[in-house]
């Protein structure tokens, strides 16, 4: 028996995401990403099962074998980069909308901290339609997170190319880092296996006084700077 309207009520959860994460299918720029956050998993497979069976533009749905480290189960939809992508989530948005009994959700963009409403023209102002102009978004969101998580540092100027992360504080040298990952902080016991470093006190010193106020510890050659409860993993360059 397919799904009715509220059957999967207070199992979905408000915020979903577009491009946050990696295609199975094809490169990133060609294919476009959902993921829905659901706090079980037979409604995960219910949601998944529905998606993949009732929108002929949607090349596959598939679910979490398991539960992820927030306690939810993913619901990951990819579909073709193209024009229509922002009607095509909209239309998605409307079959979940009525199995979940929610009027509103909220999405984020790749890897932006920030929600905004899930209305059609967030989306076609966020989700690039063209493949070639994929990129230069995602890097743009890459950047506009990195001066939104050192919005109460010292720095004069955050410039973030590819995956090098720029930095720069009047009067003192520029300093660079690989980006390796922004996680939410809980949740950084599951992405490093390296020890902490008790000899990295003079580094973090030396990094404390030219970023500001931010807890800053050091696991094996990773530097983590944390911020309410994002934490930002990089390597020194």
């Amino acid at each position: 028996m397919g799904l009715r309207a509220g059957d999967l009520k207070h199992t979905i959860y408000d915020i979903f995401e577009i491009d946050s994460y990696a295609s199975k299918m094809g490169d990133d720029k060609n294919i476009v990403t959902l993921s829905f956050s659901l706090s079980d998993q037979e409604p995960a497979k219910d949601l998944a099962s529905f998606l993949e069976k009732g929108y002929e533009f949607i090349l596959d749905a598939d679910v979490t074998s398991g539960e992820q480290s927030d306690g939810t189960y993913k619901v990951f939809v990819e579909m073709e980069r193209d024009r229509n992508i922002a009607e095509r989530i909209s239309e998605i948005l409307d079959g979940v909308k009525k199995l979940s009994e929610k009027e509103n959700l909220k999405f984020r963009y790749y890897k932006d901290f920030k929600s905004q409403e899930a209305t059609l023209e967030n989306i076609e102002n966020s989700v690039p339609v063209d493949p070639d102009n994929y990129g230069i978004v995602a890097n743009e969101s890459n950047l506009r997170n990195f001066k939104n998580f050192f919005n109460r540092s010292y720095l004069d100027s955050i410039d973030m190319l590819e995956s090098t992360l720029h930095i720069k504080k009047m009067y003192a040298d520029p300093l660079a880092f690989e980006v390796i990952d922004i996680v939410e902080k809980d949740n950084l016991v599951d992405v490093l296996s390296e020890s902490f470093d008790v000899n990295a006190y003079a580094e973090i010193l030396f990094l404390t006084k030219y970023i500001g106020d931010y807890n800053i510890s050091k696991y094996g050659d990773k530097l983590v700077f944390e911020n309410e409860d994002k934490a930002l993993i990089v390597k020194r360059i």
